[in-house]
């Protein structure tokens, strides 16, 4: 399935930060509950690609997949891990070249139309819009609309419970990610009903 096909199905995706393995299978197993079922474990911590591993394994219709990927060789270490999809920041030539052999679906990021036209060059038109509201936010994809109409994208980064939805009605947006759903008071208090409820309401 390809990238633009699983954010279609899944309109909201969950970004995960896990320092503690257990837990973030925990609070994987409160957002597929919820009704949100791809999820995104970035590679901020040393704990990331097992998370990625445990969670697959604990929850194997769940899609999970590694985000802030900025090296080639992670897409390996991703694919070994159970990742099915790759998020990255960003993207260069290299990126571009391993995400072409990897056999994970590929998000990369792009934020000026530059960007925007370097990565559809490279085959890329399903882009993460990141940082979604330092970079313009809706404004900034309501004018790639008419110019990039190719070009479907994911914002991440600031979007919250009151304003995702303006996001998933631009027609140029497939999908939002973001951290909204699972608020740090409730993950370090282990409220998984909490996020659950959250989840609902953003699966909604």
């Amino acid at each position: 399935m390809s990238v633009r096909d699983m954010l279609k199905s899944a309109r909201v995706i969950p970004v995960m930060t896990v320092t503690d393995i257990g837990r973030g299978v925990d609070l994987a197993k409160a957002l597929v509950e919820g009704g949100l079922s791809m999820l995104e474990v970035t590679l901020r911590t040393k704990e990331a690609l097992k998370a990625v591993e445990a969670i697959a394994k604990a929850l194997p219709k769940a899609v999970v997949g590694v985000g802030t990927l900025t090296k080639p060789e992670e897409f390996k270490a991703a694919r070994d891990a159970g990742a099915v999809f790759a998020v990255s920041p960003g993207l260069t030539e290299r990126l571009a070249e391993a995400g072409k052999g990897s056999g994970l679906a590929y998000l990369p990021s792009a934020i000026t139309p530059s960007e925007v036209m370097a990565a559809r060059e490279w085959g890329y038109t399903t882009l993460k819009f990141f940082p979604c509201k330092a970079a313009g936010g809706i404004g900034a994809l309501k004018n790639f609309e008419p110019v990039f109409a190719d070009v479907a994208f994911c914002p991440t980064g600031g979007l919250a419970m009151d304003d995702f939805r303006d996001y998933l009605a631009l027609p140029n947006v497939v999908a939002a990610g973001g951290t909204w759903m699972m608020p740090a008071n409730l993950v370090k208090s282990g409220d998984w009903a909490g996020v659950t409820k959250l989840a609902k309401q953003a699966a909604s």
